[in-house]
């Protein structure tokens, strides 16, 4: 695929996902691709992570497993692209794109943190503690108003990253197949990347394998995000001071940068501390100088910064596309 027919599709993909998101009733009919990626990977988890073995056999296999995955991710998007490929040429670009929007989250993404922004809005802590479950995995019950909307902000912030940019980087590289293995990849983190007993060894692989796919697009997501700052009443050059000075301090490699910028972008603190399971995890502060005390308000804002980033990053492939186009490359 020439590099203006990749970054054609994601522009076609990106749209298809803005308009019409996770449709619910397809989704109660059939499984959604990252479901069945999850099935597997729960399957090799069984199979293959033996508690009896010691950790370095663990992690060896938790190599093989990564190995099986990608390889049977690559494989169905190659057979799939092999197929679009005996169409003609509108259909299959067509069909792409629309697989392609399939595993990207601005719609879903926006709705969700929407829901909990609404949920703040009208006072009611238990329908946003309930709103903001769906979406993070820290204990909703330890929260505050401040505390679900810092979550729902930090949830907006990173999932830009994994959840539109990162898919879409993908789709660009390596087509169909690329954006599958990176899906894969990404749902084995989310799934045995911990550092509990059981995946501390055999997740180690994925989780690592995870930071390294989401390197450059949690950067490039916060640039974006900082480039849309001035919507949310921010400067873009506060946002990008913020995002290098304290991106680095997140336990993650990647997730600190989109945060960190959102954090600018909108001048307020993120992260702190944090419970998971009645356990309080001391994160540092992303912009401590920012307003700690967050409300409904401050979701709406983090919401429209994260549109108009959406925007440019759609705007930023369709220049792309349009310039391979007129080079013919």
């Amino acid at each position: 695929m020439s590099l203006a027919a990749a970054t054609a599709a994601v522009v076609a993909a990106l749209a298809v996902d803005a308009v019409v998101g996770d449709p619910p009733a397809l989704w109660r009919r059939l499984p959604h691709p990252v479901v069945l990626f999850g099935r597997l990977i729960a399957t090799l988890d069984r199979r293959l992570n033996d508690p009896r073995q010691s950790d370095r056999a663990r992690r060896l296999c938790g190599v093989v497993a990564l190995f099986a995955l990608v390889a049977v991710a690559v494989g169905v998007g190659l057979a799939i692209e092999a197929v679009v490929q005996l169409l003609p040429a509108p259909a299959g670009f067509a069909i792409t794109a629309v697989l392609a929007a399939v595993l990207i989250a601005q719609k879903s993404l926006d709705q969700h943190v929407a829901r909990v922004r609404d949920a703040l809005a009208t006072g009611d802590l238990a329908a946003s503690r309930e709103a903001v479950s769906h979406i993070v995995g820290r204990d909703p019950q330890a929260l505050d108003e401040s505390g679900v909307a810092r979550a729902a902000i930090e949830t907006a912030a990173e999932n830009f990253a994994d959840g539109v940019v990162a898919p879409a980087f993908w789709l660009a590289i390596g087509g169909l197949p690329g954006l599958l293995a990176y899906k894969a990849v990404n749902t084995a983190d989310s799934m045995i990347g911990h550092l509990d007993d059981r995946h501390r060894a055999f997740g180690w692989a994925s989780a690592r394998f995870d930071d390294l796919v989401n390197l450059i697009p949690a950067r490039l997501s916060g640039v974006l995000t900082a480039l849309a700052a001035p919507i949310a009443g921010g400067r873009i050059g506060t946002a990008l001071s913020v995002m290098a000075r304290d991106a680095r301090g997140h336990a993650s490699p990647n997730a600190g940068w989109p945060e960190a910028a959102m954090a600018g972008a909108l001048g307020i603190a993120l992260l702190g501390p944090t419970v998971y399971d009645g356990e309080t995890d001391q994160k540092p502060w992303l912009n401590f100088e920012g307003r700690h005390a967050l409300e409904a308000a401050d979701v709406t804002r983090s919401l429209r910064v994260f549109r108009l980033a959406c925007g440019l990053h759609a705007l930023a492939y369709g220049a792309i596309a349009a310039v391979a186009l007129a080079l013919s490359v």
